[in-house]
């Protein structure tokens, strides 16, 4: 059924803020408890680390080390939680437009530059009349919720990846591919190796501009050619 007029929202809902906001710190005070309850305990295993750490807190007065260690449990659950809110996706769908949002970035795609859209793995992807990807967006949403979101606002929604074939893995100096292509993509790599996952980022935009494609399958890279793609002669 089409949702004529009213956009549809797609996010965690009230649960999630709960979970990231009560759950976690209360999971972490226990945690935080139990450590300081054991930490004899700890510091008498010969392989444990910090044992020197362990035998301070297990020297504390029961009075200050379990509120202590509580505390700190608690403290640690709400910087998680903190962490957890500025990365949620919230992803606003109607018949003209995307709005995909995701801490306090936004992506607004319009309905009329997009070929297709569907789920790959955990990503949301959005691609152009070219084959390029407007939005590659990973997130924790139920797949099936969004995908309904879609369709009901006439969106054109496959079920995989219409291009899933023509990935092929990167190497180093994979032929084939535009001038300074494998140069950003063993850069790109060397980002991923090292979890500095905003420069990855920005070497996937970069090859965009390339006529590249990237796909994430673990630590490996696979690429494919948009239509915008230049080639070596």
């Amino acid at each position: 059924m089409r949702a004529y007029g009213k956009p549809t929202v797609v996010s965690g809902g009230v649960s999630e803020l709960v979970l990231l906001w009560a759950g976690i710190p209360l999971v972490g005070g226990l945690l935080g408890g139990l450590l300081v309850a054991g930490a004899g305990w700890v510091a008498g295993l010969p392989w444990a680390p910090a044992q020197g750490l362990f035998r301070a807190v297990d020297g504390l007065p029961d009075r200050y080390a379990l509120p202590g260690g509580v505390g700190v449990g608690i403290l640690a659950g709400l910087v998680i939680a903190a962490i957890g809110t500025s990365e949620r996706v919230i992803v606003t769908v109607s018949d003209a437009e995307a709005l995909v949002r995701r801490g306090d970035s936004e992506q607004v795609v319009s309905r009329r530059d997009t070929r297709v859209a569907f789920q790959d793995g955990k990503d949301l992807v959005l691609l152009d009349a070219d084959d390029a990807e407007l939005v590659r967006q990973p997130h924790d949403l139920p797949a099936e919720r969004l995908a309904e979101a879609f369709r009901q606002h006439g969106w054109p929604w496959a079920e995989a990846d219409p291009h899933r074939e023509a990935y092929r893995l990167w190497v180093p100096d994979l032929p084939g591919l535009p001038d300074g292509a494998n140069a950003l993509l063993r850069a790109r790599r060397e980002a991923r190796e090292h979890d500095r996952q905003d420069e990855a980022r920005e070497l996937r935009a970069e090859l965009a501009r390339y006529g590249v494609v990237v796909r994430d399958d673990g630590k490996r890279q696979h690429v494919r050619l948009t239509r915008r793609a230049v080639l070596p002669d």
